[in-house]
C-alpha cells in the first residue's frame, strides 16, 4: 500500500517506463535496456494473472512483499537461478527508484529471497586448436548453405576471437569504429554503462574486414556503406541482430563440426572467454584483461588467470627444491 501522504506512482506499467527514462541517462545499450523489460515484464505478467487483470491494470500499491514472493516463487519453477536473480536485481532497482522519487517509504524487495547462483568461471571453447579450426571452416563457403557468405561469417567470428566484444559491443559496431594507420588499429567500443574503450587489432583482422566489406559492396550495389553504416550487416542487408549473431556462432561450430566444444549455455560469450583466457595462458595481466575487456572490476579479470593456472604453475616451478631434485635425478642417471 502507498503510505498516507506519499505520491500515487499509479500503474506499475507507469511506473517502469519512468524506471527506463531515468535509467536512459546512463547511457546503457539498447539490449540491457530490452532485458530490463523483459524482467520486468515477466513477474508483472504472474501478479497480474494471479489477480485475474491486465498487466496494465496493476498498480505499484499492490505490490505487496507477498505478492512479490508469490511472484517469483512461480518464476522461479521455470527458471535458472541466473535469470531469477537477474529479474531480483531488475525489480529491486525499480523500487529503489520509486523510494528515491518519494513514490514509496520503503523496497519490498527487502521481504523477497533473492537467488544466489555460484560462479561457474570462464567457458571458453575446449580444445587448443579449436580456433583456428573454426575459422578455417568459416572460411569455406557451406555447401548445405541456402545462401552462404563465408566473408561475413569469418570477420565476424575473427573479430570476436581477437577482440573479446560482448554481443551488443559487436552489433553496435560501425564502419568508423575502426580506426588507426597500419599497425596502429584498434576498434573503439562502447561498453557496459555506455563505458567506452579501443582493442588494439592486427593487420590479418583488419584484411578479413575489408574483404568482407568489399563482399557487402557486390552484393547490395545499391546500399551505399559510410563512416555511420553498421558494420555488419544479415543476408538483407540489415543490421545483424542478437538472434542472427547467435544462429551464425551455433551454425559455425556445428559445420566446422566442434559443436561439442563449447559448454552448455555458452555460445557467443564462449568467443570472449576463449579470448580472454588464451590472452592469460601467454602472460596477460588482470590489469591488462581488465583494459582490454572492460571489466568494471578486476576480480573478474583475475578469473581468467586463475582458470589458466599460468601464475600458479609459474611460481610453484620456482621452487628451488626442483634444482636439489633435477640435480639428484641427472646424478642418478648418469651413475
Amino acid at each position: 500500500m502507498i503510505p498516507v501522504g506519499e505520491p500515487d506512482p499509479g500503474t506499475v506499467a507507469q511506473a517502469v517506463e519512468s524506471f527506463l527514462s531515468a535509467r536512459a541517462a546512463a547511457k546503457p545499450s539498447p539490449h540491457t535496456l530490452a532485458a530490463y523489460r523483459r524482467d520486468l515484464a515477466g513477474i508483472l505478467a504472474i501478479v497480474a494473472a494471479r489477480a485475474g487483470c491486465d498487466a496494465a491494470e496493476v498498480t505499484v500499491g499492490e505490490l505487496a512483499p507477498r505478492v512479490l514472493r508469490d511472484a517469483f516463487g512461480t518464476f522461479a519453477a521455470t527458471h535458472a537461478k541466473a535469470s531469477i536473480s537477474r529479474a531480483w536485481s531488475t525489480w529491486n532497482q525499480l523500487f529503489g527508484f520509486l523510494v528515491a522519487d518519494g513514490y514509496l517509504d520503503g523496497n519490498p524487495m527487502a521481504a523477497v529471497p533473492k537467488a544466489h547462483h555460484a560462479s561457474t568461471g570462464p567457458k571458453p571453447l575446449t580444445g587448443s586448436d579449436t580456433p583456428e579450426r573454426l575459422l578455417a571452416s568459416a572460411a569455406l563457403p557451406r555447401t548445405n548453405a541456402r545462401n552462404p557468405w563465408p566473408q561475413r561469417d569469418l570477420a565476424v567470428l575473427a573479430t570476436l576471437l581477437l577482440t573479446g566484444l560482448r554481443s551488443a559491443e559487436l552489433l553496435s559496431l560501425k564502419v568508423s569504429s575502426i580506426t588507426g594507420n597500419p599497425g596502429e588499429r584498434r576498434i573503439r567500443v562502447t561498453g557496459k554503462g555506455g563505458k567506452s574503450r579501443s582493442v588494439p587489432i592486427e593487420e590479418p583482422l583488419h584484411q578479413v574486414i575489408t574483404t568482407y566489406l568489399d563482399s557487402r559492396r557486390e552484393r547490395f550495389p545499391t546500399k551505399r556503406i559510410g563512416a555511420r553504416s553498421v558494420l555488419f550487416v544479415d543476408h538483407h542487408g540489415q543490421p545483424l541482430q542478437r538472434g542472427g549473431l547467435q544462429y551464425l556462432v551455433e551454425t559455425s561450430l556445428r559445420a566446422a563440426g566442434l559443436g561439442d566444444h563449447r559448454s552448455p549455455g555458452a555460445l557467443v560469450h564462449a568467443m570472449r572467454h576463449t579470448y580472454a583466457t588464451t590472452l592469460a595462458e601467454n602472460g596477460a595481466t588482470a590489469r591488462e584483461l581488465m583494459t582490454l575487456l572492460g571489466h568494471a572490476s578486476m576480480t573478474t579479470s583475475q578469473n581468467y588467470i586463475d582458470a589458466t593456472a599460468v601464475e600458479q604453475r609459474r611460481a610453484a616451478a620456482a621452487n628451488p627444491t626442483y634444482r636439489s631434485l633435477d640435480s639428484l635425478t641427472n646424478t642418478a642417471q648418469s651413475s
